[in-house]
């Protein structure tokens, strides 16, 4: 290499030199290699003997050649001390990347072109990534349209011969239902039980898969949200004696609808799983840190065991028996599928006999 190009800086030339993520080469006034670094020979492959004094045309395409690629960078860098540009580039072997490259100009202490700096990152790893989210959200948007299918099929055909079914119950006990002995008015009790039991199934489902279809965010006061689950749950409420404390509790943004159903389901959660002798009582608190406003819904119910923490947030998934305590085990995994939406995380601490305490996260941020 030439002592212009070496001599203004050797301590920071020698510390270049090092740097293996990414290659720096020092060009002449036309073009011909005079130094490289160790990232230089990584990403290039080639080694100082091989390349010193070849042209950097070497590291271009052929049909970046024919479109005289290399000659306009250093044109450009001329003109206006640096030019930048992306696009394939040959290593040795003929092996193509896809590259970040970045072409400075060197002065020297009179301010006459010596030659260039010439920075080059191998992007090849993160344009593969690219190439793999893009074919991933095309794959996600293929299965949503599938979702969408399943939730009209859900919705009309499966429902339909269920409430043909409903019907024709309705039918058997007017016309037939003394006609029945015990074991027959039985049977009919547990057909009818179990379309029932469907009809709701299906509906948590549809309502599940509806969770996070598009709709703008917008600023949902929590106070609110509380106050409007209160009215909804009034007579239940009243009738179980349930006291709701909390204060001042925040304003976040993001899907009204949805927040109201997460707040509506803890409640009513707590509300189902009281014990049996003690007046239920539900404290609601938020803090908040850096990204997130953190809540606790606390009750002093029956608790959950350990072992069950996870599967209570799985759809369909029940502690109980239908006899002890009613529903259908979809109303925490709609409160999971909600705080993911908001890019947040819920989980649950509880003691048998002493309560439960669930816990989650919203973005604290309007902008995220």
């Amino acid at each position: 290499m030439q002592n212009s190009l070496s001599n203004p800086q050797p301590p920071l030339l020698k510390m270049l030199g090092g740097i293996e993520d990414y290659a720096i080469l020092l060009l002449d006034k036309l073009g011909n290699v005079a130094s490289l670094n160790k990232g230089a020979e990584k990403i290039k492959g080639y080694s100082s003997k091989e390349i010193i004094g070849r042209n950097f045309r070497v590291f271009y395409t052929e049909e970046a050649l024919k479109n005289r690629v290399p000659e306009l960078l250093l044109e450009k860098a001329l003109l206006k001390g640096k030019a930048q540009h992306r696009g394939w580039r040959v290593k040795k072997g003929g092996k193509t990347f896809w590259a970040h490259v970045t072409i400075t100009t060197i002065y020297d202490e009179q301010n006459e072109v010596i030659g260039f700096c010439k920075f080059t990152r191998d992007l090849t790893d993160k344009l593969n990534a690219e190439k793999a989210l893009r074919e991933y959200a095309r794959l996600l948007e293929f299965r949503n349209k599938e979702l969408e299918q399943f939730v009209y099929i859900a919705s009309h055909d499966l429902q339909e011969p269920l409430l043909t079914v409903n019907n024709f119950i309705g039918l058997l006990k007017k016309e037939y239902g003394n006609q029945f002995d015990e074991n027959g008015a039985l049977y009919l009790k547990y057909i009818s039980e179990s379309t029932e039991k469907m009809k709701y199934l299906i509906k948590g489902l549809l309502d599940y898969a509806r969770l996070g279809t598009p709709a703008p965010k917008e600023p949902v006061d929590c106070n609110f949200l509380v106050e409007s689950v209160k009215q909804e749950l009034f007579d239940l409420i009243g009738a179980t004696g349930m006291t709701i404390q909390y204060d001042k509790l925040p304003i976040v943004y993001g899907y009204a609808a949805e927040l109201k159903q997460l707040f509506h389901h803890l409640i009513s959660n707590s509300l189902k799983f009281r014990k049996k002798d003690v007046l239920p009582e539900v404290q609601i608190r938020a803090t908040e840190d850096d990204q997130y406003w953190n809540f606790d819904f606390s009750d002093n119910g029956i608790g959950i065991e350990a072992q069950y923490k996870e599967k209570i947030f799985s759809i369909f998934q029940r502690l109980h028996s239908h006899e002890d305590y009613e529903g259908h085990g979809i109303g925490l995994s709609h409160c999971k599928k909600i705080v993911e939406l908001h890019s947040g995380e819920i989980f649950v601490k509880s003691v048998i006999g002493q309560g439960s305490t669930f816990c989650f996260s919203l973005k604290s941020n309007i902008y995220q």
